[in-house]
């Protein structure tokens, strides 16, 4: 029964950071399995003096992610081909969001996997840099020189102009 309440707990969380990490959900699938058995079995290791258990849970799954992510050849995946017609009235503001789309989820892609994760702790589950930085086994000043390179890069990656760029240009 305990596991079946830890499972309750952590797994949504577990899924929804694994899936912006690695932007494939049956390998975040994987990795949520994979960290949970993992933190059932070295539970005599947990020490509450480090942290709480979503934090040593959400570690165990940044550190599968990232470790699954140096395993991997990293290609662009396919974008997703959406019904113009049901999503959006206007089929050009259609294609235009099917190009950002595709432009971001290719640019999350090069990224470096710590970038990655931080971006997805910190815009997709709404992590503080001190909860980032435990996760990522760094310092909160730390993360946020993260967090800004990964930005940077991403802009760099998808060809978004930055205000002070737009600007400058004629």
């Amino acid at each position: 029964m305990a596991i079946a309440r830890l499972v309750a707990a952590l797994e949504g969380q577990g899924l929804r950071l694994a899936d912006r990490t690695l932007n494939d959900r049956v390998g975040a699938e994987d990795v949520v399995q994979v960290a949970l058995t993992r933190m059932w079995t070295m539970a005599a290791r947990f020490d509450p003096a480090r942290g709480s258990v979503e934090g040593w849970f959400r570690r165990i799954v940044v550190n599968l992610c990232l470790d699954r992510r140096r395993s991997l050849k990293l290609v662009a995946p396919l974008a997703e081909a959406d019904d113009v017609a049901s999503s959006a009235p206007d089929p050009y503001e259609a294609a235009a969001a099917n190009d950002q789309r595709a432009r971001m989820s290719a640019g999350m892609a090069r990224l470096a996997p710590r970038q990655r994760a931080a971006l997805a702790m910190f815009h997709g589950e709404g992590m503080t840099m001190a909860e980032i930085a435990a996760a990522l086994e760094t310092s909160p000043k730390a993360v946020e020189g993260l967090l800004g390179r990964a930005r940077m890069e991403l802009r760099n990656l998808i060809g978004v102009d930055t205000p002070s760029e737009q600007r400058t240009r004629p």
